[in-house]
């Protein structure tokens, strides 16, 4: 009988973290009831990299639908809530090489990439003009392996490995924008 009920007592003390507010990432609405539509207009980009700014606009809204259930419009007088962003920078840093050598010569390419973003995020309640969610430092950092190699010479052509690259990464930044904004983090 002491053994069942010091089991029944370690189950219950088990149970007991689930109702202090711990949630796994990506499960959790900190967001009024009242928002039901999110619009999400094209995110501005203060960089020199093309392109970024649609890539990760088209990624979010995708992460919004895929993942939560607002509706979502890029018209900001249609939601309940607009999400404006920009992007500040962008750091694209190899971390990883190899080296190929000839009788000759000695080249070092990179394999692995090092992605560095900072954005300002903003969402409102656009009836309230409260501010849901701020940042002005959203900092996206990843890395990313190659299909080919970049010269150290030329870092910025890891874009240039084609759209695969940029929409690995656009939709991994998505996934963590849409985690912070709807949780509050």
């Amino acid at each position: 009988m002491k053994q069942w009920m010091s089991g029944i007592f370690l189950l219950g003390m088990a149970a007991v973290p689930c109702g202090c507010g711990y949630h796994i990432a990506g499960h959790s609405n900190a967001l009024p009831k009242s928002i039901h539509v999110i619009a999400v207009p094209a995110l501005e980009n203060k960089t020199t990299t093309y392109r970024i700014e649609q890539k990760l606009t088209a990624a979010t809204i995708h992460e919004f639908l895929a993942k939560t259930a607002y509706h979502v419009v890029s018209d900001a007088n249609a939601g309940d809530a607009v999400l404006r962003g920009k992007v500040v920078s962008m750091e694209v840093t190899p971390l990883v090489f190899q080296t190929t050598t000839t009788a000759t010569t000695s080249v070092a390419q990179a394999t692995v990439m090092l992605v560095t973003m900072k954005c300002e995020v903003t969402l409102t309640e656009r009836a309230t003009d409260k501010v849901l969610y701020h940042t002005d430092n959203f900092l996206f950092r990843n890395q990313y392996e190659l299909a080919t190699t970049v010269t150290p010479a030329n870092v910025e052509s890891f874009f240039q490995e084609g759209d695969p690259a940029l929409d690995r990464m656009s939709q991994d930044f998505a996934r963590k924008l849409v985690a912070a904004v709807t949780e509050n983090y």
